[in-house]
């Protein structure tokens, strides 16, 4: 028999804009959707700037944590998807503040293109508390 699913749903991050869930629960892993630098209050992108943009994501995946009952500490796997690969450092620098030892597994890679225009995205799995 199949483990049900539970969508995770929260106010304090980006309403879906399509057929898909926040989160979903399962087995005991949270499975998180990307994010992308929204601020959840006005529904738009508010900076430019990939450092600005690169907090709000994490912003974002932390109040999706939360939701579930997780934090930082409780993601195992990472990706995160960049417009330009130039930016690396920069979000690297800042994503290492989200995160402690032992950090989790990652992938990064460059893409053509992100919604709204988004420089970065980045989505996680998490083990749930």
């Amino acid at each position: 028999m199949s483990a049900s699913k539970k969508q995770i749903k929260t106010s304090f991050a980006p309403s879906a804009i399509g057929p898909y869930s926040q989160a979903i629960e399962i087995d005991g892993f949270l499975f998180a959707s990307g994010q992308i630098p929204i601020t959840p209050e006005t529904g738009n992108i508010e900076s430019d700037d990939i450092a600005e943009q690169t907090h709000r994501v994490m912003k974002n995946i932390e109040a999706v944590l939360k939701e579930c009952g997780c934090d930082f500490d409780a993601v195992v796997k990472t990706t995160v998807f960049l417009t330009d690969l130039n930016d690396f450092a920069a979000v690297n620098k800042i994503y290492g503040e989200y995160f402690s030892k032992p950090h989790p597994a990652r992938s990064c890679v460059q893409v053509a293109a992100l919604p709204k225009g988004a420089k970065i995205e980045a989505e996680m799995i998490a083990k749930v508390k």
